[in-house]
């Protein structure tokens, strides 16, 4: 049987999805919301009104009675309501939640390429704790929030219409929502087809790159996309270059740099399903002759290629998140100071530092 069965979902529907409840905020709290954002924390509230389940619906006043907006609890959660609408006129429906998708679709097909694009970006699209990542004609989901959990299958089933009104018919859902912070939520970690099992290697084309995309178990939801504009940018540095590229995953920043005209590219990467995948990609556009992957931890690597004189006309460092928590600020600082000043010391005199941070 189907997780996902778009039938059961009426997208047009108008009826109200939430319960007569009210978190009410403490006096001269809810900073956040009051300054834009969609999150009330544990200790932003008064007093939880009203009967309802964690996952509901329910509304935010302020201490005086203003209604600040609806969203969805979870008294399990340090983050214990997520907005998902600031009018009182406008309820969470069916139907709104369509708008939410074909807002978020509308802007995207203005200002980027939607072959392969982040569909759905969570509180960027007003839609919080939710990832939907379209490759090609699959699309991969992430919830990890309770109450946008309940709320997926409307979302997805709306995705599934508003891009089959534009002639793109979806060919299959996957989810990927084995992150370890759904256990903040009370969740567990899910993760399958939604629908009729497909080959979960899913091949893209970016910047006029090909890739194998594992949906199943790449990294997040298989690829970076949010990289795209930024893997285009190298084009222009590397032609006729001597490249490196520093935690290359799947070879993306090599690829472009290749494809570009580099003259030559090492990759390195500590992952040996990463570099395997990598060296796929690349003979997939025919430049294994000019790109040489690496599986070595980056921050063992680099001292000893100072230490052998090597210089390159680029150097690409792309690393993995080094904190998720304040509590690891420091460290992650010194972190990144240290790979950074090594990068620099292998790039000759007129070359480029390309390096990028999603801490």
């Amino acid at each position: 049987m189907l997780k996902f069965d778009i039938t059961q979902y009426d997208i047009t529907d108008t009826a109200d999805l939430s319960v007569p409840a009210a978190a009410v905020l403490k006096k001269r709290e809810g900073r956040t919301i009051k300054s834009g954002g969609l999150w009330v924390y544990d200790n932003e509230i008064a007093e939880l009104r009203g009967q309802f389940r964690d996952g509901d619906i329910l509304s935010v006043e302020d201490f005086d009675g203003y209604f600040m907006g609806y969203g969805f609890v979870n008294t399990k959660s340090k983050i214990t309501v997520r907005l998902l609408s600031r009018r009182r006129e406008k309820p969470v429906t069916p139907a709104f939640l369509t708008e939410r998708v074909r807002s978020a679709w509308e802007y995207r097909k203005k200002v980027i390429d939607t072959s392969s694009c982040r569909l759905i970006f969570g509180e960027a699209d007003f839609l919080p704790g939710l990832t939907v990542d379209k490759y090609e004609d699959i699309l991969v989901v992430e919830s990890l929030a309770l109450g946008i959990d309940r709320l997926k299958g409307y979302i997805l089933a709306a995705l599934v219409s508003v891009l089959n009104e534009d002639g793109i018919r979806v060919r299959g859902i996957y989810e990927r929502s084995d992150a370890k912070v759904r256990e903040l939520e009370g969740l567990p970690r899910e993760k399958g087809f939604l629908t009729a099992p497909f080959d979960p290697k899913v091949q893209i084309t970016e910047n006029g790159v090909r890739y194998i995309v594992d949906v199943e178990n790449g990294q997040k939801t298989g690829f970076f996309l949010d990289q795209k504009d930024n893997r285009r940018a190298i084009h222009r540095l590397c032609k006729g270059a001597r490249v490196l590229d520093c935690f290359t995953h799947t070879g993306s920043f090599a690829l472009n740099a290749a494809v570009a005209g580099a003259a030559s590219v090492t990759a390195v990467d500590a992952s040996d399903l990463a570099v395997s995948q990598a060296q796929e990609n690349a003979r997939l556009n025919g430049v294994e002759d000019r790109v040489s992957f690496l599986c070595r931890d980056v921050f063992a690597l680099l001292p000893e290629l100072i230490d052998q004189g090597e210089q390159y006309d680029v150097v690409i460092l792309d690393p993995p998140a080094f904190t998720k928590s304040r509590n690891s600020v420091k460290a992650a600082a010194r972190g990144y100071r240290e790979i950074n000043l090594r990068g620099m010391k292998l790039v000759r005199n007129g070359g480029y530092l390309v390096t990028c941070s999603c801490s």
